[in-house]
């Protein structure tokens, strides 16, 4: 007689072996080119930059999993990209005390404080990123040109600053096409922006790179496709009808798909699973809001860039968008509620 032990649960049901570490490794090694060429652009200043928020957040994760006596989650690889994507966010010639504070916050009040993997409402390297520059607007928005002849044998003064004391910068430090847009009228080549030819922050230059990326996790469906194409289709949309309308006042679609940090937050930020939408349409519309408020922060408001905080909204009403949207199940009268 054959014994089987038949096993009954509520959803979801796995149907693939796959982990969260599976996931979160191939995330890794989706951002690793982009970590690659933001070194090849800026030389140390970004590799400091980007491994000193690193650590912060691999440190920090582990510090308060032992203090709270629970079996450390570093090697679920999350903190690690939590430091990446902070690191690829920050200006190249940052103060490494900054970074790390900013890896502390990551950590500690943009995941932790929620319960860890798998609570935190927002996303924890844009946490961090809106912290810091609410404490620090003049060094995380003070740039430094890509592709200078030094950039592997000079270090900026900026990153060795002191704790609180106050950064002194390069005289060749230089303005994003996002800033030069906005404040100058300048528009820069759409050929320079996709091939990473611009200052901005280490790791937003190169969208051809930031791309491949995405297609490798959606081609190892370790990523939904709505999201980014949402984002992107919308911010390209909106973009382009305002051009149609004056092509005098408005860049085109390509300058703002290809500008700035849009490409990265479509792709491994915008795309987090904690805190996006569980359902398809859900997807859509989240990314819909997101590429929309991208670029009316961009034309109409006084910052010059817009994705950190239209991701943080998103997420905001992340929960609000499932209920909204969540299909009845059959033979109920009632939209289950999304807790």
């Amino acid at each position: 007689m054959i014994k089987k032990t038949l096993n009954i649960s509520s959803s979801p049901h796995i149907y693939k072996r796959r982990s969260t570490g599976d996931i979160m490794r191939n995330v890794v090694w989706a951002l690793l080119p982009v970590v690659f060429f933001s070194v090849y652009s800026f030389g140390l200043n970004a590799l400091l930059v980007i491994a000193t928020a690193t650590l912060a957040s691999v440190l920090t994760e582990h510090f308060l999993c032992k203090l709270s006596k629970k079996e450390s989650t570093v090697h679920d690889y999350s903190a690690v990209i939590t430091g990446l994507l902070l690191g690829l966010t920050l200006p190249p010639s940052f103060p490494l005390w900054m970074a790390f504070v900013g890896g502390v916050i990551s950590i500690a009040l943009g995941k932790y404080i929620f319960g860890g993997l798998g609570y935190n409402v927002f996303n924890p390297a844009l946490v961090a990123r809106a912290v810091l520059q609410a404490a620090f607007p003049v060094a995380i928005t003070t740039w430094h040109p890509a592709l200078l002849p030094d950039r592997f044998s000079t270090i900026a003064q900026s990153i060795f600053t002191m704790p609180f004391m106050q950064p002194q910068f390069d005289a060749i430090s230089g303005a994003t096409p996002l800033t030069a847009f906005k404040f100058d009228g300048i528009v820069a080549p759409t050929i320079e922006l996709a091939f990473g030819q611009t200052s901005g922050s280490t790791g937003e230059t190169c969208a051809v790179i930031i791309a491949l990326g995405g297609i490798y996790l959606i081609s190892r469906k370790m990523m939904s496709w709505r999201t980014p194409l949402a984002v992107l289709l919308s911010a390209f949309i909106l973009s382009g009808i305002l051009y149609l309308s004056n092509s005098e006042i408005y860049p085109s679609p390509f300058f703002m798909l290809f500008s700035g940090g849009l490409m990265l937050g479509a792709v491994f930020m915008a795309t987090d699973m904690v805190s996006s939408p569980l359902t398809p349409l859900g997807l859509w519309i989240y990314g819909g809001i997101i590429g929309i408020l991208t670029i009316v922060i961009r034309i109409w408001s006084g910052l010059p860039e817009g994705v950190m905080y239209s991701i943080l909204l998103a997420n905001a009403i992340s929960p609000h968008i499932d209920n909204l949207v969540r299909n009845r199940v059959y033979g109920t009268n009632k939209k289950i509620k999304v807790t």
